[in-house]
């Protein structure tokens, strides 16, 4: 019969500000801006990883931003591959970005968006 789902699109995550989510993963991550977003009739932003995207809608966000779990690990997260997990800690840490290290065992981290929505980025270990 075959795989009814056989890959994943894009993640949608909600931002209180696009200018400002875009500080963070256009200019600190380094993620390219998908220009062909049409006007969906609020602010937001599709961003490129790989062949998949994060779709950054600024809506208001029906979550609670206090009282999230401090390890990313245990909310709600969206997991990336990074090449160079190091590289990646010292950028977070130049730009005073608080992390915690996965306690999976594996080559990973996780922090928060400025709009607290959890990352994970873990790096694959060398083949």
């Amino acid at each position: 019969m075959g795989e009814l789902i056989n890959g994943m699109h894009h993640v949608s995550l909600i931002v209180a500000d696009t200018s400002r989510a875009l500080e963070f993963y256009r200019d600190l991550l380094g993620l390219e801006v998908d220009d062909g977003r049409p006007d969906l009739g609020y602010p937001g932003v599709w961003l490129q990883v790989g062949r998949q995207q994060i779709h950054l809608l600024e809506l208001p966000n029906p979550d609670p931003l206090e009282g999230r779990p401090e390890h990313g690990g245990r909310d709600r997260h969206l997991a990336l591959v990074v090449s160079d997990l190091d590289r990646l800690k010292s950028q977070l840490d130049q730009a005073d970005i608080t992390y915690t290290v996965s306690r999976s065992g594996r080559r990973a981290l996780f922090c928060r968006d400025p709009d607290q929505n959890a990352l994970e980025f873990i790096e694959p270990p060398a083949a």
